[in-house]
């Protein structure tokens, strides 16, 4: 006996018969004599549908009242989620965010929690009921609804695993567990038993959208351990945990991200402070900046690029314009992120090399370079994002 957190995306619940799929899920889990805590995604394409009908009435509506709006949807899955394990004789109650414990701050549709009162959880489950959650939303010190932004029903059940000590937290999506690339698009990707919290993380951050990385970073400072499994396919996934089994694995895989800017200021005056003064002003509008490159000096002048999310481009372009004089600014949407992680490419001299060759062979220009200990990242124009992976990808971890 245990207790096990399982959270099911929108795709899961997309439909009755998904919905009665899931439930014949969790109450196998829970007729093996395990406690069961369930945490599920709006249904479908709800979410968009929800987003389209603000704008029908508003084109800009306050963040709050789209709060409001959004946390309508898991309502809608966890009511028919509850009905469908009624309807198989099982105990079951279905909890809103709020109700579950679920605070959080007060920065709408990207709420971060501050805690979890498991109080209510804790009695659910001492009545042996099955407790069905809304993921993606809380509470916050005005009483008001909030959510939690992408991924956030990955957040929710990590998080309630972590403040119930679960023994496990699994993560059923529509793929089998996390491949070295995506299945769909990358011949011969393989599914991989175990991966370390770090690597995950990584994989997240860099495009990878089997998991969300706020959840990955939760688990990792909790030690909660995830499984990604798949609720159409009932077959082992991939454990997300601290130390795994050494492998001969260089690489966990390769990741593509397309949600990216390149800005650069051109010409900018060589003057003390200038690099400091530039991404403070874009923090303070919380524009996060990832890869820098800043060219050597040059008449007294030098070139400073960097990249930001696409929608964040523009805006960077306008708030550095009126802030810096005689340089010129452009930006450039058409690229994306290519990445490799592994921590076995720490202790493997050439790794950088042989991606590098990899994508000289597939005739693809590299416009820049970020490496850390277990990843290596390059800038290149999006229309080669695929090519790229799956040319990668075949240098590392070739088709058996």
């Amino acid at each position: 006996m245990g207790l096990i957190v399982q959270k099911f995306g929108g795709s899961s619940v997309a439909d009755a018969e998904r919905v009665k799929n899931v439930a014949r899920i969790v109450t196998d889990t829970y007729k093996q004599g395990n406690d069961v805590v369930v945490v599920v995604s709006a249904q479908g394409d709800t979410t968009d549908d929800l987003i389209a009908k603000a704008g029908e009435v508003n084109p800009h509506p306050a963040k709050r009242e789209m709060d409001q709006l959004m946390a309508a949807g898991e309502q809608i899955s966890i009511s028919l989620l509850a009905m469908a394990i009624e309807g198989m004789g099982f105990p079951v109650i279905s909890l809103l965010g709020w109700q579950a414990g679920f605070n959080t701050n007060s920065i709408y549709g990207s709420a971060r929690i501050k805690n979890i009162r498991p109080n209510r959880l804790q009695a659910e489950l001492a009545k042996h009921n099955i407790v069905v959650v809304a993921g993606f939303q809380g509470i916050n010190r005005y009483d008001d609804l909030t959510t939690l932004g992408r991924g956030g029903s990955d957040t929710s059940a990590v998080a309630i695993a972590a403040a119930l000590r679960a023994d496990r937290c699994q993560i059923f999506t529509d793929v089998e567990g996390v491949y070295t690339a995506d299945p769909r698009k990358v011949e011969g990707a393989k599914k991989l038993d175990e991966i370390t919290y770090d690597e995950m993380l990584e994989l997240a951050t860099l495009g990878a959208q089997v998991l969300n990385n706020r959840s990955v970073e939760m688990a990792k400072k909790y030690g909660v351990e995830l499984e990604v499994l798949s609720s159409l396919n009932p077959i082992p996934g991939t454990i997300v945990k601290e130390h795994i089994k050494m492998e001969k694995m260089l690489i966990r895989g390769v990741t593509k991200d397309t949600d990216v800017a390149l800005v650069s200021i051109l010409g900018l005056k060589d003057t003390p402070g200038v690099a400091f003064k530039i991404f403070a002003k874009l923090a303070q509008k919380n524009m996060n900046v990832d890869i820098i490159l800043q060219s050597f000096g040059r008449d007294g002048t030098k070139d400073l690029i960097f990249t930001v999310s696409k929608d964040n481009g523009e805006p960077a372009v306008k708030l550095l314009e009126d802030m810096l004089d005689d340089c010129r600014i452009v930006c450039n949407t058409n690229v994306a992120k290519v990445s490799i992680v592994g921590a076995g490419m720490e202790s493997h001299p050439g790794t950088a090399s042989k991606m590098f060759e990899a994508l000289f062979e597939s005739n693809i220009n590299i416009q820049m370079i970020s490496t850390s200990e277990i990843k290596i990242s390059v800038i290149i124009d999006a229309e080669e994002a695929d090519r790229a992976v799956s040319a990668i990808h075949k240098a590392f971890i070739p088709n058996d």
